[in-house]
């Protein structure tokens, strides 16, 4: 029998545009807590931080129940993989080192019990925007990010913090858009065009969207988008046999 394996993303940890950050973090805490012995990896999709940036010997205040329980998982033989969304991109090592954990920087394709999964945050898949593709380049570029390093923390930090709760506030409600239908959404427009050239995955699965997605691309494909830990609290669980959109609730036991 196969223990479960869990993908979760999107809980911007430390945003000042969140209210309920710590009991945000605390719920958060109590998921992982609860699927511990049950899980055989867990794959964080991006986005887990609001903002995070690793400088040379100094990494960003708090997290330290989120951090301490990934680094349960670990020393248990779980495998933790994180991957950097467009809020975390400024990680050099300590999750790594420190936590434990498997860092990927790119979508990745691999295989999980037998079935071919496409996994990735979800930035700057399909999108159009000139904007968002100009500062995702600049965030990438590493002569960019020696320059964010050479601010002070407490400045270079609240530099980020700012920039993305006011990038937060400008949406209505502080949310995303909601679904726009498999012809105008992005991730979806995306995945149909690289399924053709590659029609040995079963499943895609992303974060990024803030929304719940779970569609059938064919008799073979399925595409999933996970939703997020600020209101949601959603997630997938893959059993070896079986593949699920859930919701974690406080107090039940989900498989």
């Amino acid at each position: 029998m196969h223990k479960n394996v869990y993908f979760l993303s999107d809980a911007h940890l430390g945003s000042w545009a969140i209210e309920h950050a710590r009991t945000q973090e605390r719920r958060l805490v109590r998921f992982l807590d609860s699927i511990k012995e049950k899980a055989s990896a867990v794959y964080l999709l991006g986005d887990m931080f609001d903002f995070w940036n690793e400088y040379r010997y100094v990494v960003p205040k708090g997290y330290t129940r989120f951090l301490g329980k990934l680094s349960e998982l670990t020393d248990m033989g779980v495998e933790v993989h994180y991957f950097t969304g467009n809020h975390d991109i400024w990680t050099y090592g300590y999750l790594e080192q420190e936590c434990g954990m498997i860092v990927h920087r790119e979508p990745i394709t691999t295989e999980i019990y037998g079935k071919v999964f496409y996994l990735a945050h979800g930035d700057g898949l399909g999108d159009p925007d000139a904007k968002f593709k100009f500062l995702r380049r600049m965030f990438h570029n590493r002569t960019c990010q020696i320059l964010l390093n050479s601010f002070h923390p407490r400045w270079g930090m609240s530099l980020g913090l700012n920039w993305a709760k006011k990038s937060r506030l400008k949406r209505i409600d502080g949310k995303e858009p909601p679904y726009q239908g498999e012809d105008r959404e992005h991730l979806v427009l995306y995945t149909k065009e690289y399924l053709k050239t590659h029609p040995n995955i079963d499943y895609f699965i992303y974060g990024h969207r803030h929304i719940e997605l779970d569609l059938t691309l064919s008799r073979k494909a399925r595409m999933m988008i996970i939703g997020d830990w600020i209101t949601q609290f959603t997630y997938v669980v893959y059993d070896g046999d079986h593949i699920f959109l859930e919701e974690y609730v406080e107090g039940e036991s989900k498989p």
